[in-house]
């Protein structure tokens, strides 16, 4: 049996590019709805960054402006420059975009990493599952229902600010929403809390791929389980971390825009204005929508220089690569 399957496998890969082809057509079939899924949403909107070099403005018929509008070339590339150079509005987004990512990366990227290690080390397969189910339900939660409730927690009536007057911590209650500094950290946390359980599923996935007889091996050795984590856990997930690391430095400019929207104020404004809040305020709000295509394209530049350099980095200090 063993034998026909290495001999089927060994005829085609002989086998022409066309017999290939052939011999796999049904699975050619059924993979393209889902590449004309990936052509229709997302390498057809490409088209739409030409208008970034355009003075586009929206006169009846979209696909007539379009091709009537004006050539500006990099104009609206200049004016972005030109604001970062004076420290204007953009610059504060790109700064507090920078910011929070910079927070998530350090926090958000180690968190889900120690729960996921701590959850392999539980004994108790029930408490374990318990634990696990708990963690993964705020990622369900939308990002409007989850405001309402750090609005509420966090309010000057609510539950945080409570417990820090009962405990003599503070003397006159804080609103935590009306601090424009401590709006980064708010927001680092929130992510955390809503996606810690969700973001350490993977790394969960590849502890449980980590050979038991290495665990084995360290238990004859006498190694403790700290010592069993640093020594075995960490470098067979490491592959894994170098990949995940390399796809977040990738959304290190783009953090999202619903919960600096929901949460932020014009008192913080100067801390929760981010680059996609920027463009929907100055682009598509004031029908700048070339404007907006611009900054939309300067984030996806500044992703692909930062994927590609993390890439870079990583192959040639750990060999893990993503490209």
């Amino acid at each position: 049996m063993e034998k026909n399957a290495k001999s089927k496998r060994l005829r085609l890969t002989k086998a022409s590019f066309p017999e290939r082809l052939y011999r796999q057509r049904y699975l050619l079939l059924m993979s393209v709805p889902f590449l004309i899924w990936v052509l229709l949403f997302n390498y057809l909107p490409l088209l739409g960054w030409t208008m970034a070099f355009q003075d586009f403005k929206l006169k009846g018929d979209v696909f007539q402006s379009f091709f009537a509008a004006d050539w500006v070339g990099i104009k609206h590339f200049v004016a972005l420059l030109e604001d970062i150079l004076s420290k204007g509005r953009f610059y504060l987004a790109l700064r507090n975009t920078l910011g929070m990512s910079f927070y998530m990366m350090v926090f958000g990227f180690v968190t889900p990493i120690i729960f996921a290690l701590m959850i392999n080390e539980i004994r108790s397969m029930y408490f374990k599952r318990i634990t696990q189910t708990i963690s993964y339900l705020p990622h369900f939660i939308s990002w409007v229902v989850a405001a309402g409730m750090i609005s509420v927690m966090l309010s000057t009536e609510g539950p945080i600010n409570e417990l820090l007057e009962n405990l003599g911590l503070i003397e006159k209650r804080i609103p935590f929403l009306a601090q424009e500094k401590l709006f980064w950290g708010i927001m680092t946390f929130s992510e955390i809390w809503k996606e810690l359980g969700w973001n350490a599923i993977i790394f969960l996935a590849a502890i449980t791929g980590v050979d038991p007889g290495l665990y084995e091996s360290a238990d004859l050795d006498g190694a403790n389980r700290l010592q069993k984590i640093w020594h075995i856990t960490l470098p067979c997930i490491m592959p894994v971390i170098t990949v995940i690391l390399i796809m977040n430095v990738g959304w290190l400019i783009s953090v999202g825009f619903e919960k600096q929207m929901l949460l932020g104020s014009d008192i913080t404004r100067n801390y929760s204005e981010v680059l996609d809040v920027y463009a929907i305020k100055y682009g598509i709000g004031q029908s700048r929508y070339s404007f907006g295509t611009a900054i939309g394209m300067f984030k996806s530049v500044v992703s692909i220089i930062l994927v590609l350099g993390a890439n870079l980095i990583a192959r040639k200090t750990g060999e893990t690569s993503i490209v």
